[in-house]
């Protein structure tokens, strides 16, 4: 199992745990440190990609070469699950457009299951549940997914095709991580405070330990669906 990360804050996080607690050994490819791309998707048994603060349309190196690994993992079939900015890259590598958000989102906010038989294989018995945000962009659904989340402030929260799922909402969020975020991103947040989107920290760490823990079973349910029939070896 490959896991891309692309901004030393945003690693692996709960998504690390799970891999283990099943013994689904994982590398980690931190391109925050200058680690070239791999190129031969078929030494993985799955891509998972997480968050960053940089935006898929930015001239970043490795940026291109990713865009490249995950066409070539849908078109190979190796698993692919992306994260926020990782959502962006499988959906701008699969046809579709990033573009600045209607409303920005940071903190905690209901998101939708979509009413059709692709998001209850991924959610069911799930219909809604609070997920954890920070994003400025979105992602429009690539040609032969389907839309498997949304929410009133962005439509496109999840999409998914074959065995390959993009979300712009985090499953993968701890304790830890939220309250860094929080305190990295104070700036952005007193910034941002206009969007009805955007939520104080005090608010986003209240009743933390309950809130992860609920968005913890959602993310067993969305990763018990994403690793069913991989290979344990890679």
């Amino acid at each position: 199992m490959a896991i891309f990360r692309h901004a030393r804050s945003e690693g692996p996080a709960y998504f690390a745990t799970y891999l283990e607690r099943r013994a689904i050994p994982w590398k980690l490819f931190p391109l925050d440190e200058g680690r070239a791309v791999p190129k031969d998707v078929r030494k993985f048994c799955g891509l998972a990609f997480m968050g960053g603060p940089m935006s898929v349309n930015d001239e970043l190196p490795w940026i291109k070469p990713m865009l490249e690994l995950a066409r070539e993992a849908v078109r190979k079939d190796v698993p692919t699950l992306g994260h926020c900015l990782g959502g962006q890259l499988m959906a701008k590598a699969l046809g579709g457009e990033v573009t600045r958000t209607r409303v920005k989102e940071i903190g905690w906010g209901q998101v939708e299951v979509g009413d059709n038989s692709v998001a209850r294989e991924w959610f069911a018995p799930v219909a809604a549940f609070e997920a954890f945000h920070w994003h400025g962009e979105t992602f429009s659904i690539p040609p032969g997914a389907t839309r498997v989340l949304g929410n009133a402030h962005c439509a496109n929260q999840a999409f998914a095709v074959g065995r390959h799922l993009g979300m712009q909402c985090h499953v993968e969020m701890t304790e830890e991580l939220v309250r860094n975020w929080c305190r990295g991103g104070a700036d952005e947040i007193r910034d941002s405070k206009a969007s009805p989107g955007v939520q104080p920290a005090a608010k986003i760490e209240k009743n933390l330990a309950a809130r992860v823990a609920a968005l913890h079973k959602v993310a067993d349910r969305v990763y018990d669906r994403w690793t069913e029939g991989i290979s344990r070896g890679s």
